[in-house]
């Protein structure tokens, strides 16, 4: 595994300006490499504010046609409910964008979260025509970090979830409302050409600390899962979430 790249930028707006510079580019580079862009989101207020500038600044500077949208996770949720990752990106940045249907495979938080989970898992192999213990290879997936140091909905202390490899997406019980959750394991994760955190503000200062610079210690940190063996681990920060890192 190569060493993360680690780019910390000034503030929170000087964030969101260039990590949607660094997905606008990755796609580019992608359709001109093979034809399409394949991305899993993320939730939360961070990636809220780059899809909403994807929409708005880089409307003309990818070919969204060949883009293929996916989620890393979701709530149990309708696709309407405030709390949904597919709300939120719907909202900001695939209806605006005018994305059509076809593009856009959204976890159907809605399901039993065990269907949810299956249903996505063939998705998945659809998606990318996937043979039995095949993964998807993702040119891109975005990925938060929690206060408690988790990242996609693997919590601290469910070592089933964090160290799951035989399934692709697999149905949770989290130490957060809404407690039902469907999410990637990290199997799907480690197998993407590129990993993007995208993290703000100071309240997250010490998880990135730990997960960075900490013991290794995936049950407490499950964030330190992310360790593609044929990939690129990226970390994005404004200067407060990296004010704790020593090499910072």
């Amino acid at each position: 595994m190569s060493e993360p790249k680690i780019v910390v930028l000034d503030d929170t707006a000087s964030l969101h300006v260039h990590a949607a510079e660094e997905i606008a580019h990755l796609a580019g580079e992608a359709i001109c490499t093979h034809g399409e862009f394949t991305i899993a989101l993320s939730g939360g207020s961070t990636p809220a504010g780059i899809y909403e500038l994807l929409a708005q600044r880089f409307e003309m500077s990818v070919d969204w046609k060949e883009v293929q949208f996916y989620w890393g996770d979701e709530r149990c949720v309708g696709p309407e409910d405030k709390l949904s990752n597919y709300a939120m990106a719907n909202r900001t940045m695939l209806s605006p964008l005018e994305i059509k249907p076809a593009q856009i495979h959204r976890m159907k938080g809605e399901l039993a979260p065990e269907e949810g989970a299956l249903a996505y898992e063939a998705e998945l192999a659809r998606g990318f025509n996937l043979t039995d213990g095949g993964l998807p290879r993702f040119d891109l997936v975005l990925l938060g970090l929690g206060s408690n140091r988790h990242c996609l909905s693997l919590f601290p202390g469910d070592r089933g979830a964090i160290h799951e490899s035989k399934k692709m997406v697999i149905a949770v019980n989290v130490d957060a409302e809404p407690r039902n959750r469907i999410s990637f394991t990290q199997a799907v994760a480690n197998n993407a050409q590129r990993l993007m955190f995208v993290v703000s503000g100071p309240a997250k200062a010490d998880a990135v600390h730990d997960v960075i610079e900490g013991p290794r210690d995936a049950d407490r940190f499950p964030a330190q899962i992310i360790a593609p063996t044929d990939g690129e681990v990226i970390w994005m920060l404004d200067r407060a979430a990296a004010s704790k890192l020593a090499s910072r």
